[in-house]
């Protein structure tokens, strides 16, 4: 039995359900976007890309988590 996913990741399952794009995707777009603050990152997701505010969040707060090592 495997634990329940917490965290930002827990938003992925209903991200790609409802956008059409795997998560990988979406990593990579934040990756190329110059744009490197959090909120910045999340306003841009939410007004170019059409996300919703949690599901933009968790992205952004995944993304770049992952990628300063934590």
């Amino acid at each position: 039995m495997t634990a329940p996913v917490k965290g930002p990741a827990a938003y992925f399952p209903s991200i790609e359900t409802k956008y059409g794009r795997p998560i990988a995707d979406w990593q990579d777009l934040i990756r190329s976007s110059p744009l490197t603050r959090h909120m910045e990152l999340v306003n841009w997701l939410k007004t170019e890309h059409g996300l919703g505010h949690g599901h933009a969040n968790a992205l952004v707060a995944y993304t770049l988590a992952e990628d300063s090592g934590k």
